[in-house]
C-alpha cells in the first residue's frame, strides 16, 4: 500500500493483509463494508467560515495537482462497478465552483449500477444549478445553514450571502432535490441560540435539519473541546421548546441520531462525531479532489491513488490500493485517547 505521511506526528502500523476475505468489496478488519463514497471535487471556497478556514484563504491545489474529469469518473466507476459503492456524495470545499460538476455527476448517474448521488454544498450557487443538477441525475442535497440572522451570517462566513443560501434551498425543494438536507453547526456565543428557530424554519419549509458537533477540522487548528456546542446540549436547548423522542426507524451506518419532533412526522438530527462518536458502523471511503484515498475524515495518512493512475496503473492495481487502503481502516478516530492527533489537511480539502 501507497501510503503518504501529512507531516503529523504519527506512525502507521504495517498492517498484514493476507488474512483478508477474498471479496472485492471494500472490507476493513472489523467487519465493516465501505459502500458510500465521498468525493472531493475541489477545496476552493467561496465563504470563509471562522470555524473553517482564515479570512484571508487557504494555498488552494493547481489544476494539474486536481484530478480532471476523465481520472475522477475513472475513479468513481472503479468503485461503484468494481468495488460495492452504492452511495456517491460530491463534496467540496465548494463543489458548485469545480466547471465540469455537472458532468461528472451525469457520468456518475449513468453507471450501469446506477448509485445513489447527492451533493453537500454551501447554497450560495444552488438556485442557478438546481435544474442543471435534476437534469444531470442527481438526486437529493446538503446544504449548510448555520444560521437565520443575516449579521450573524455575515460574521461567521465573512460574507453577506444569507439570501442566496435561502434562495439555493427552495430551489432544491421545488427541483425535488429530496430529502433536502439542511446542516448547522451551533457556536457558543454566536448563534447556539438559535437551535429552535432553526428547527422551526426547517420543518415549516420540508427540510430537514440535522445540527453537527463542530469538529478539529479548522485549518487553523483552534479547535478546543471545552468550547464546543455538545450532543447534550443540542438537545436540551430544543427540548425547552419541542417534545423529542428518538426516532424508532433503524439507523444503520447513518452518521445523524434523530428524534421525532412533537410527535412526528417531522424529526432532527444530530450527528455528535465528538462525543457519541459512531465509528463501529461507518460504512465510507473518501477520494479528496487531488486522488488520494482516505478511510476516515480523522486519517493521518493517506493512499495516493493520482500517482500510480498517471503512471499507467491498471484499473486492478487501483483495486488493489483502494482495498488496501480500507483493509487498514482503524477502529475509530481516537479522539479521546490522547494519542488523538488532528489531521493536517482542513475539512476543506478533505470533504464533508
Amino acid at each position: 500500500m501507497n501510503a503518504v505521511d501529512l507531516g503529523i506526528p504519527f506512525v502507521r502500523r504495517t498492517i498484514d493483509s493476507s488474512e483478508r476475505p477474498d471479496t472485492p468489496y471494500l472490507v476493513d478488519r472489523f467487519g465493516r463494508v465501505a459502500t458510500d463514497l465521498r468525493v472531493s471535487l475541489i477545496d476552493k471556497c467561496n465563504l470563509r467560515c471562522t470555524y473553517c478556514m482564515p479570512a484571508e484563504g487557504l494555498p488552494w491545489l493547481k489544476r494539474d495537482e486536481m484530478l480532471d474529469t476523465d481520472e475522477m469518473n475513472r475513479l468513481i466507476r472503479i468503485a461503484v462497478e468494481e468495488l460495492g459503492v452504492t452511495t456517491v456524495r460530491f463534496t467540496g470545499g465548494e463543489p458548485l465552483l469545480r466547471q465540469d460538476l455537472v458532468d461528472v455527476i451525469a457520468a456518475t448517474s449513468s453507471l450501469p449500477s446506477r448509485p445513489t448521488t447527492s451533493l453537500t454544498t454551501n447554497g450560495i450557487n444552488l438556485g442557478g444549478f438546481a435544474e442543471k443538477l435534476v437534469t444531470a441525475g442527481l438526486n437529493r442535497v446538503n446544504v449548510s445553514l448555520d444560521t437565520l440572522d443575516r449579521a450573524v451570517f455575515k460574521e461567521l462566513t465573512r460574507r453577506d450571502r444569507m439570501q442566496d443560501v435561502l434562495d439555493g434551498l427552495a430551489a432544491a425543494k421545488t427541483m425535488k432535490l429530496e430529502p433536502v438536507k439542511v446542516n448547522a453547526v451551533l457556536m457558543r456565543g454566536i448563534n447556539d441560540h438559535e437551535a429552535p428557530e432553526l428547527l422551526r424554519y426547517c420543518i415549516e419549509r420540508g427540510y430537514q435539519l440535522r445540527f453537527i458537533e463542530q469538529m478539529p477540522l479548522d485549518a487553523q487548528h483552534g479547535w478546543e473541546r471545552s468550547a464546543m456546542i455538545t450532543a447534550d446540549e443540542i438537545l436540551e436547548m430544543l427540548g425547552e421548546e419541542f417534545t423529542l423522542t428518538p426516532d424508532v426507524a433503524e439507523r444503520g451506518s447513518a452518521p445523524a441520531e434523530r428524534w421525532l419532533v412533537d410527535g412526528g412526522p417531522a424529526t432532527v438530527g444530530v450527528i455528535a462525531s465528538v462525543t457519541r462518536p459512531f465509528c463501529a458502523a461507518c460504512d465510507r471511503t473518501r477520494l479528496t479532489a487531488d486522488g488520494q484515498l482516505r478511510s476516515c475524515l480523522f486519517s493521518t495518512t493517506e493512499t495516493d491513488l493520482r500517482g500510480p493512475m498517471r503512471e499507467g496503473a491498471t484499473d486492478a492495481e487501483l483495486i488493489r490500493l483502494w482495498q488496501g487502503e480500507m483493509w487498514a481502516k482503524a477502529a475509530g478516530h481516537g479522539m479521546d485517547s490522547g494519542e488523538f492527533a488532528q489531521p493536517s489537511r482542513p475539512m476543506s480539502a478533505i470533504g464533508g
